[in-house]
């Protein structure tokens, strides 16, 4: 079995992409193994969803079927908690120069969380149709978290056309669907100590737009499940078909055949 046939190099980055612009090292397994990453116990084992703001039905993307692709990436216990409101909350807000959207102050996100989790949680990560961002000299941030108390956001935000004033398309569902599912599992990775890939092409690349984050596949590379099994214990075969069955009821056809060949290759 070699990881050749079926994950393709890291593309060359162009002008603009995360790491024209930022200069990364990389994270071996050995690395990762170095430096005590988190890993899930018998008493904190239960990966959280908290919903900030409105998530309005046929505008968002479905927390269950999100619950669902959370459970089968990591093969975790995940719950959904009651929303939070913005209205009324410590959460700083400022209206964008660019966009003239409003968007939320990631830290003050992270230290609601921080002050919430619960004692059973490995992790906490709150989801918002709300743009964010991580400092007032910042133009905007798909994400953030702090590995170091367990809590993250990420938004939805600028994955749907709306927001550039352009037009849903007809699968504009499925394409919120995947792009939330990508940017919820890279984010829970980093929870893991899952640093930024740059060996393959991985959900773990780093990504400065939306084009580039589009272009990232569902799927962890070699070096990047390696880390992931080795601090939850997984069984790789059974988390694929898992994955293969809630791509192939979400329609994801290109996820799904990726699955089912890396399957083919692994039960030869």
């Amino acid at each position: 079995m070699s990881p050749k046939n079926d994950f393709e190099p890291i593309p060359f980055p162009k002008s603009g992409d995360w790491l024209a612009e930022h200069l990364e090292t990389g994270q071996s397994f050995e690395d990762f193994v170095s430096i005590a990453s988190a890993k899930p116990d018998i008493h904190r084992n239960k990966i959280y969803l908290q919903p900030l703001g409105d998530f309005i039905d046929g505008q968002s993307p479905s927390l269950e079927k999100l619950k669902a692709y959370t459970a089968s990436y990591f093969m975790m216990d995940v719950e959904i908690l009651p929303a939070l409101p913005i209205t009324g909350s410590n959460i700083t807000s400022r209206i964008n120069p660019y966009t003239r959207n409003r968007q939320i102050l990631t830290s003050d996100v992270l230290t609601l969380l921080k002050k919430r989790r619960h004692p059973d949680a490995f992790c906490v990560l709150s989801i918002t149709m709300e743009d964010l961002y991580p400092d007032p000299s910042w133009n905007f941030v798909f994400g953030e978290a702090s590995n170091q108390d367990r809590v993250g956001v990420f938004s939805f935000a600028r994955y749907d056309p709306v927001f550039y004033t352009e037009k849903r398309t007809k699968d504009f569902k499925q394409v919120l669907l995947r792009r939330s599912c990508k940017v919820l599992g890279h984010e829970i990775c980093h929870m893991f100590s899952l640093a930024h890939c740059i060996y393959f092409h991985c959900m773990m690349n780093g990504s400065n737009h939306l084009q580039e984050s589009d272009a990232r596949p569902l799927h962890l590379c070699p070096v990047c499940l390696r880390k992931l099994q080795s601090s939850i214990g997984f069984d790789v075969v059974d988390r694929y078909q898992k994955l293969l069955d809630f791509y192939n009821t979400e329609g994801f056809e290109n996820e799904a055949e990726w699955v089912s060949q890396r399957l083919k290759r692994i039960l030869k």
